[in-house]
């Protein structure tokens, strides 16, 4: 996902990955699966210590993770997660992914396999500005955060959060804790009911537990 320069702060950290970061347990083992250039996986080594492993799609992300010294294999989270073993993980880390995926729902299971907890972070599609796009200009919404064209976007299965929440439900899947943010990356730190979130954040990071 190409992202907005303002969506990393002064440290060059992108805002999601630092809410992801504060969720995971000091020296947890971890699975980083769409790990693109390495920059989580490495933000988890060196501020929680973490054995740290990754998969990522892509050979050139997986040759920047390498570069950075880092244990990432070339993989497909549809496919390749069948491959580890049930409780492989202390934590697995799904970050703006899902949705680019050809079975979200298979892919969440094999989370909730291999992880004790799960940590996914994704864009909602039904903040209010796509909305409001949609319903006055009649074309699927191209926002700063979600820059694509309907032929060119990468992201092939479009979700909001009711309906991540509603996924989670289906699969027995507890919600620990979830962390609505804006486009930025910043956390929206007002308490608020799960439909206001549907329409006012732009992406969201969940831990969850079978």
């Amino acid at each position: 996902m190409n992202l907005s320069p303002k969506q990393y702060d002064a440290s060059g950290v992108r805002g999601d990955h630092r809410v992801v970061a504060s969720l995971v347990p000091e020296g947890a083992r971890v699975l980083d699966i769409g790990s693109e250039d390495g920059a989580l996986l490495q933000l988890l080594s060196q501020n929680r210590n973490v054995d740290g492993r990754g998969v990522e799609l892509s050979q050139q992300g997986v040759n920047s993770c390498v570069a950075r010294g880092l244990s990432v294999i070339q993989g497909d989270a549809d496919t390749d997660l069948t491959d580890y073993p049930d409780d492989a993980f202390d934590v697995v880390i799904l970050s703006q992914t899902l949705q680019a995926t050809r079975d979200p729902k298979g892919v969440m299971q094999q989370l909730l396999r291999i992880g004790n907890q799960v940590i996914v972070s994704i864009p909602n599609f039904a903040f209010w500005r796509n909305r409001v796009q949609l319903l006055f200009k009649g074309r699927m919404p191209v926002t700063k955060y979600l820059p694509y064209e309907w032929y060119d976007t990468p992201n092939i299965h479009f979700c909001s959060l009711k309906d991540f929440v509603t996924l989670c439900d289906e699969l027995d899947a507890k919600v620990e804790k979830a962390v609505a943010l804006s486009g930025q990356g910043a956390h929206i730190k007002f308490a608020a009911p799960w439909w206001f979130w549907n329409i006012a954040a732009e992406q969201a990071v969940f831990l969850l537990r079978r």
